[in-house]
């Protein structure tokens, strides 16, 4: 066993070298082209997806997580559709998905927390006020998967009763199934879909600030970070990157015996901020005070909003930010679909068992043992081609 490793240890290189293929141009085209039951498919749930048929956009976003090869294949046939009607819409500056036309374009807002900050509660009070100022509101509450079962208790849209319950507002809890962000591995395609059907506004709730919790920053247009009024070892132990993310501040709980608490926080926040480089061309964070509960401050939070918004629209940012976060999110997608195909393939199983002994008894690095099967694999998709 050790001499075909070896053997097939030394071919790695070529092997990994000659799996970079150019893509076929002709399959790019035939995506757009082709007509078959499923495209067919497509177009209707397109249809009803753009009258505002809240079924229709639950199933939408049921497809675009399922890892079945039919639902993968009828998602990117509606996602390609919606992708088209943007830029047709682009064209002609109309941003007629807007219907409410206070906004130019879409704003996608990602809001995280550390857990029992408030998250949900203040965007309950804080969706509420947006469906008053006359906006349609969609909400993906990220909850976190058991590592044991897969499972999540998505219990979001329990605390978001009132919000739940409009026509204008749509909440939907997804698993984040294990991945580290705090964002479900479609969350991104999620947040096309939720614009489709005539959401300009967009929140994005995560998890809570974890190790990559700034996952939740490469696909939205303004990162908020909720805390709680608490300063002191809180904000020793907040993360830099989490905070070098940060496009606004929110100290939670201003109210009651919090009061004071609240607007210590806000001057150590502020202070902490000035060693920090803004991530946002000629944007400086800003550090507030609100209260879910007393609904104070909500409108000073969305005053602060929105002056980003202008700010980047008008700069340009918001449409180039846009476009990178796309590429950051193609890697990522070819990242997890390799990772699934590797686990996926049959042929690989017994090699696999026997590369994790050779690696638990020390014979090999973990390193190459990772080459060895990726070159397996690319060596197998290049026979059955």
């Amino acid at each position: 066993m050790l001499r075909h490793l070896a053997a097939q240890y030394s071919k790695t290189a070529a092997c990994l070298a000659a799996a970079t293929r150019v893509p076929h141009r002709a399959a790019l085209a035939s995506l757009a082209t082709a007509t078959t039951g499923n495209d067919l498919d497509a177009r209707d749930l397109y249809r009803r997806l753009v009258n505002k048929d809240r079924a229709a956009l639950s199933r939408a976003i049921t497809l675009v997580e399922s890892l079945r090869n039919d639902h993968k294949e009828l998602a990117g046939k509606l996602l390609l559709l919606i992708l088209d009607e943007s830029r047709r819409r682009a064209n002609k500056m109309h941003a007629s998905i807007t219907q409410s036309k206070l906004l130019p374009t879409t704003f996608r807002i990602g809001l995280s927390g550390s857990p029992g900050v408030g998250k949900s509660s203040f965007i309950e009070t804080f969706g509420m006020f947006l469906l008053d100022q006359g906006h349609r509101v969609a909400v993906l509450a990220v909850d976190p998967s058991s590592t044991r079962t897969g499972g999540s208790i998505l219990g979001d849209k329990t605390r978001m009763y009132e919000l739940s319950r409009s026509f204008d507002a749509y909440v939907r809890p997804s698993p984040s199934s294990g991945t580290l962000g705090g964002v479900a591995r479609n969350t991104n395609e999620a947040i096309l879909i939720c614009e489709a059907a005539g959401y300009d506004i967009v929140l994005v709730e995560t998890v809570g600030v974890g190790q990559s919790e700034t996952m939740v920053a490469d696909m939205v247009d303004m990162f908020v970070l909720l805390v709680a009024p608490a300063g002191g070892d809180e904000l020793q132990g907040m993360k830099k990157g989490i905070v070098e993310m940060t496009d606004l501040v929110l100290v939670n709980k201003s109210d009651g015996d919090l009061q004071n608490a609240a607007r210590m926080a806000q001057m150590e926040y502020i202070s902490a901020l000035k060693f920090v480089q803004p991530i946002t061309e000629s944007w400086r964070p800003q550090v507030l005070r609100v209260s879910s509960v007393k609904k104070a401050g909500i409108d000073d939070a969305w005053k602060v909003m929105t002056d980003y918004y202008n700010l980047v629209q008008q700069k340009g940012l918001l449409e180039s930010r846009r476009a990178n976060q796309r590429k950051v999110w193609m890697w990522r997608q070819i990242k997890e679909e390799m990772l699934l195909r590797l686990k996926n393939d049959t042929s690989l199983r017994n090699l696999i068992v026997e590369l994790e002994i050779a690696v638990f008894d020390g014979i090999m690095t973990s390193g190459q043992a990772a080459e060895l099967i990726i070159s397996d694999f690319f060596d197998g998709s290049e026979t059955n081609e």
